[in-house]
């Protein structure tokens, strides 16, 4: 840790790349190390996990390196912080002789209440607790969030009523040809149907992922059988794609069992 530390400063003293870079310059790296994070998990490969985490340690030196330029704080505080806030928020753990045994729902209870105690009222709205991120998670947490106070459809019947009278509105946006009407009742749409997800019990950020996981597969296998019939993939027809995507379809189902078959 403390060689990479040094690198870190090194770089900064050195790397004319790195001097121009700023706490806002760098934001994007790390959500975008971050869903390489995911990526790598969801590949099986151990090796890129390893080097995926290392890329999003990076940014975390990398920010904490320049605050520490401003004196604000240095990577130490950063780790002392969450070393602390671990602790805290985990009491259960760390003062087990407090607190008879919990399970799950009772520690997440437990762990609400102690970040609202150390909000010490700020919090103005009940949603200011949904943290920011990918647009499909947040929609997500704050339907779970107004859930619990019965902001929600009863029931899911109601829940795809819902998604039509959207999907009705957005055909009306595209009648209007109307970009910004048809943006708003785009996303209208999107919302509605995490809606219908979330009722299912099916994280709508993951099933997306798994979805664009699934396409990036099988558009490779299309290109790889173009190369191997010394063809371009400008070269084939939309037939001929279509015929390719169909067999890696296959192909990739019967690879996927046969990695699974290697787990049991």
């Amino acid at each position: 840790m403390e060689q990479l530390l040094n690198i870190m400063r090194e770089l900064r003293e050195k790397c004319p790349w790195d001097q121009q870079q700023t706490p806002e310059s760098l934001t994007g790296y790390a959500i975008e190390e971050a869903y390489e994070v995911e990526a790598a998990v969801r590949s099986g490969n151990v090796a890129d996990v390893r080097d995926e985490l290392g890329d999003l340690l990076l940014q975390v030196v990398f920010q904490s390196q320049m605050y520490s330029e401003q004196g604000a704080f240095d990577f130490q505080d950063v780790v002392q912080a969450i070393c602390d806030k671990l602790i805290r928020r985990h009491p259960h753990v760390f003062q087990a002789d407090q607190f008879s045994q919990l399970d799950a729902d009772d520690v997440a209870v437990l762990w609400q209440k102690i970040k609202q105690k150390e909000k010490q009222g700020k919090v103005v709205s009940r949603l200011d607790q949904v943290k920011h991120g990918p647009a499909l998670q947040q929609s997500e947490n704050i339907q779970k969030n107004v859930a619990k106070v019965g902001f929600d459809f009863s029931n899911m019947d109601d829940a795809y009523a819902k998604l039509e009278e959207e999907l009705a509105e957005f055909r009306q946006a595209l009648a209007n040809n109307n970009s910004d009407e048809i943006t708003d009742e785009f996303g209208d749409c999107l919302f509605s149907l995490v809606n219908i997800g979330r009722k299912l019990g099916v994280s709508s950020e993951m099933a997306l992922l798994g979805t664009v996981h699934k396409f990036r597969t099988r558009f490779a296998y299309i290109e790889t059988q173009a190369t191997l019939h010394n063809k371009k993939i400008e070269d084939l027809s939309l037939a001929e794609m279509d015929q390719l995507w169909e067999q890696a379809k296959q192909f990739l189902k019967h690879q996927d069992l046969d990695e699974k078959q290697q787990f049991k």
